[in-house]
């Protein structure tokens, strides 16, 4: 299952990312965690100390190997310089599996039975001349060629505010998980996220941060009503996580919504049908706004329309 985790700066996405992540190794679940922030914190979040973790290698740094990859044999795409972040799939693509012998996972650094991949950060060479889409198009392309089965999950800790949405990558995700406070700003970047993914059917489940009391409860189901899945209060564990503290233990309360949230992972039915036709909406649109003047070919010749994921599953 692909989750993401989004919210506003400052709002904990990072930390609830990582609780969420290790609640699923604890329990031997096989999981990848993506950082994909624009700000590379999730590898101290899981407890490496900086150093490791800015030696985790950048998946934008070898982001020609993995087109390359992926390419296979695909007799619709022309050469590994014509692959975007955008392209899907077709017959003769590289289609991948969780943790599997590949050049993407190749690079991920295991960290207490967690794999965790990096899009690498925002650095000196790349002000003026890159957007932070460059980094994150190797986690699309990822996106667009994993086969996840039941049971195993790519958790991606995103970029803060609604950034996301300028591209196709929010369509990539079984269900997004909102981390908001009980501020007016907290639920702002919920009304712009479900402003947005309104006509593309993302499903959207908002967690409570940095909740405090009843009051804080109500003020966010006031503002996001259903939608509100559970909230984690206070911790006194998450800071001694964060101070690099081993052996810590959650708050029963705050173990419990991470059982929430995994159940209601589990929950979501796979349509990959819908997933394959987004990938080929997107692209389309990208290759007619900017991919098809910036490679000098017609990139809408790379969708196959009669390809189909090999899923050996139904739901």
């Amino acid at each position: 299952m692909k989750v993401a985790f989004v919210g506003k700066g400052g709002s904990g996405k990072t930390t609830l990312s990582s609780l969420f992540v290790r609640h699923l190794a604890r329990r031997g679940l096989p999981v990848v965690a993506i950082d994909a922030d624009i700000n590379q914190h999730l590898g101290v979040a899981l407890g490496l100390d900086e150093e490791r973790a800015a030696r985790v290698p950048a998946l934008g740094d070898h982001l020609d190997a993995i087109k390359d990859h992926l390419r296979g044999d695909n007799p619709r795409i022309t050469s590994t310089a014509a692959m975007v972040k955008t392209t899907p799939p077709g017959a003769g693509s590289r289609l991948l599996r969780l943790r599997g012998d590949d050049p993407v996972h190749a690079l991920g650094h295991e960290v207490d039975g967690i794999t965790l991949l990096a899009t690498g950060p925002f650095n000196d060479d790349d002000l003026g001349v890159a957007c932070y889409h460059s980094k994150t198009g190797a986690v699309e392309l990822y996106l667009n060629h994993l086969v996840d089965e039941p049971g195993e999950y790519v958790v991606v800790d995103m970029t803060a505010g609604a950034d996301t949405f300028a591209s196709g990558l929010f369509t990539r995700f079984d269900l997004m998980f909102l981390v908001a406070e009980p501020t007016r700003k907290g639920v702002g970047v919920y009304r712009q996220y479900t402003d947005h993914a309104r006509d593309y059917d993302v499903a959207i489940r908002v967690v409570g941060n940095k909740v405090q009391d009843d009051e804080d409860i109500a003020y966010l189901r006031a503002h996001v009503g259903d939608d509100l899945l559970t909230y984690v209060g206070q911790s006194s564990a998450v800071r001694a996580l964060d101070q690099g503290r081993s052996g810590v233990v959650l708050e029963e309360r705050n173990e419990s919504a991470l059982d929430l949230m995994l159940a209601e992972v589990d929950a979501r039915a796979k349509d990959w049908d819908a997933f394959q036709r987004q990938a080929v909406e997107f692209h389309v649109k990208n290759a007619r706004s900017w991919a098809n003047r910036a490679v000098g070919e017609d990139l809408e010749k790379q969708v196959d329309p009669g390809f189909r994921f090999p899923v050996a599953y139904a739901r």
